[in-house]
């Protein structure tokens, strides 16, 4: 059983089924995913997509959903018991998995951490009960979950073999319909309904500030494969702002674009990989803040400056993440050549934190 419930889950679980596969093609997964496991031989239960939310007020529209998905797992842990569960991130709805694998004897592999060291540290207590090994992607969680007691490994992370551009720029630009003498913002408002509905009207009135500032200036947003592209046109038929929608091609969109505005999450970790200087945006429910704003311990929201231990790119977060704090934070980019540089610089940096490019997992075995 293997379960990931969001864009960049389903994008590590995919290639995580590809390596298991080239060990043992005998291999059997099913699970919870999108696109990506299907297509490398996941029977899925659930589409990610229908079941990624952020905060805790828009959990409330989809629980029943949910809890059915929950349903139809643990109904499969005891009628057909699986050698292994792997769980990828997730934890609300993965932890309590965990637990239910546990009471049943089911080894249970959890592969990227969920952000206890931010938050919720009482999670530890269930991980160390419910979770046989973790495999971490960031090089400060092995240190954290050692000293906590639980069997720990870092394996570096998988973005490192996935987030390489395929075209050179002047292809790419072409293919894209985009032109080489403009600057060239990529919008990355997330890979979640809740938060593109949130996040994206506030990046396209900033992009209409920037029009009024900058010329040329041209727009792309790459189309995360969770979400349907009629509802992310939907929203951008609202806003007297060109942007070109380019599906399946986020890396060599991020690569070509001179500045990028990015939702806070992943898609952060890959705009720093490919050097592209980026202002970071969050923004949830009221609700969701406030009580986030008593539980957070950490200095900084984005991966990017997590891992660096510093801010080197701006965040935006929640009333900040307004159109014109949004522009203003662009334009200096743009505008300021060796502000550009200096954050290239230190993005250049972030992945010699991550570990090696191919590096080997290890293998862990379930119960045979």
């Amino acid at each position: 059983m293997i379960v990931a419930g969001e864009a960049s889950g389903d994008l590590h679980g995919g290639n995580l089924v590809r390596a298991m596969h080239q060990i043992d093609p005998d291999l059997f997964f099913y699970g919870v995913g999108g696109k990506k496991m299907q297509t490398a031989g996941v029977e899925l239960l659930a589409d990610a997509a229908d079941m990624a939310v952020v905060g805790l007020t828009e959990v409330v529209f989809k629980l029943g959903m949910i809890l059915q998905v929950m349903h139809r797992l643990k109904s499969s842990l005891a009628k057909t018991p699986p050698d292994l569960v792997i769980l990828i991130d997730y934890p609300d709805f993965n932890l309590p998995l965990a637990r239910a694998a546990r009471r049943r004897g089911i080894k249970v592999l959890y592969y990227i951490s969920p952000q206890v060291w931010a938050w919720r540290k009482d999670r530890i207590d269930i991980i160390r009960n419910a979770v046989d090994r973790m495999a971490v992607i960031l090089p400060f969680e092995e240190e954290f979950y050692r000293k906590a007691g639980v069997d720990v490994t870092f394996v570096g992370h998988p973005l490192l073999d996935e987030v390489r551009r395929k075209y050179p720029r002047i292809v790419a630009l072409k293919r894209f319909g985009l032109r080489d003498e403009a600057i060239t913002v990529a919008i990355l408002p997330g890979s979640r309904k809740s938060e593109v509905a949130r996040l994206l009207p506030e990046m396209l009135r900033a992009c209409r500030i920037l029009t009024e500032k900058i010329s040329p200036i041209q727009f792309v947003l790459p189309l995360a494969g969770t979400l349907a592209p009629d509802f992310v046109r939907d929203i951008l038929r609202q806003f007297p702002v060109r942007v070109n929608v380019i599906p399946d091609e986020i890396y060599d969109v991020i690569a070509v674009s001179d500045a990028a505005i990015v939702a806070s999450g992943t898609a952060t970790l890959e705009t720093a990989l490919l050097e592209t200087p980026m202002v970071v945006v969050y923004k949830v429910s009221g609700v969701s803040h406030a009580v986030g704003r008593r539980f957070i311990r950490v200095d900084h929201i984005s991966l990017v400056n997590l891992i660096a231990g510093r801010t080197v790119v701006p965040e935006l977060i929640q009333d900040d993440a307004n159109p014109e704090r949004i522009a203003a934070e662009v334009r200096e980019l743009i505008t300021r050549r060796g502000k550009a540089r200096e954050m290239k610089l230190a993005l250049a940096e972030i992945r010699g934190k991550l570990g090696t490019p191919g590096e080997p997992l290890f293998i862990f075995r379930g119960n045979k």
